[in-house]
């Protein structure tokens, strides 16, 4: 996931920079000259640390407030466990993404950030009604500008992860037989094994879509053992029972081949793609929570 659900203060900013698709307007990257950084004597405190990157209790405590703000107007009930495992999580995601960024020589330069910040003022009422906002917030000046910087170097690096993704892949043209309990489906399944048409028996159980479900890349189902039963079809198959949290499926696939993605479709690959990327960064990673 990505990264829709922010105050207008942090459209650029915060954990829509993970999850958010839409084309980021960003510098363009140039070579970071080296600024030695003096050491600390007392690590600020923190809720974790990332690669030796400090998440503050600040910054996560004012994200925590944005996502319970979002959920409450969206009338969404989330625990306080869920809720801040959600935030911590998109948070260290946003730090993976801004240290790729540096390694691939992104530089967010004073100019460009000082339009960026300038821009939140804007948004916001003026340079003092942001200045309440951070107080409000637990942020000076210093970790604000460390925020915004992050984000803007998470938000670089998710369009470059989803600049890759292709925009045509193998897709499987796919109907289905979708029944609400077991033995519809069993009796289904028998009509066919007995040569029922396929395509009748499934505008019979949908009247609406007749089944169909049209054309499918992998990454697209939701459920991992209805994936694995689609793709193992070729052209005029169709699979055993699959049942799923939505019902008892037949999966029939139609044709396949290489296929432009639909936009949704391909909203779910760019998101797929950035969370396989956010996963494997993770996994070789060194990542402090702190109790």
């Amino acid at each position: 996931m990505p990264l829709k659900r922010l105050l207008i203060l942090f459209l650029a900013f915060g954990v829509a920079a993970c999850t958010a698709f839409a084309p980021a307007s960003t510098p363009t990257p140039a070579i970071p000259t080296s600024t030695p950084v003096p050491p600390t004597a007392t690590p600020p405190p923190s809720a974790a640390v990332v690669n030796g990157e400090y998440i503050t209790i600040a910054e996560f405590e004012a994200e925590l407030a944005r996502y319970q703000l979002t959920q409450t107007s969206l009338g969404a009930t989330v625990s306080e466990e869920d809720a801040n495992k959600a935030v911590l999580e998109d948070l260290i995601a946003q730090v993976l993404l801004s240290q790729a960024a540096r390694e691939a020589n992104f530089n967010l330069t004073e100019s460009d950030l000082k339009l960026r910040i300038d821009s939140l003022a804007e948004s916001i009422g003026g340079v003092e009604a942001l200045s309440a906002w951070q107080s409000a917030h637990g942020y000076d000046d210093a970790s604000f500008r460390v925020a915004v910087k992050r984000s803007a170097e998470a938000a670089w690096m998710r369009d470059k992860i989803i600049a890759d993704v292709p925009s045509s892949m193998e897709q499987i043209h796919l109907r289905q037989i979708l029944t609400y309990n077991e033995g519809d489906a069993r009796a289904a399944l028998e009509e066919l094994k007995a040569g029922a048409d396929f395509d009748a028996l499934a505008a019979a159980y949908d009247t609406i879509t007749f089944g169909e479900l049209g054309w499918i890349p992998r990454g697209y189902l939701l459920d991992a053992k209805a994936e694995e039963a689609v793709f193992a079809l070729q052209a005029g198959q169709y699979s055993d029972i699959v049942a799923t949290e939505a019902g008892f499926h037949i999966f029939k696939a139609v044709e396949r081949g290489e296929q432009p993605l639909s936009t949704d479709a391909l909203l779910t690959a760019r998101e797929l793609a950035l969370r396989n990327w956010v996963a494997e960064q993770r996994a070789r990673s060194e990542i402090t929570l702190v109790p």
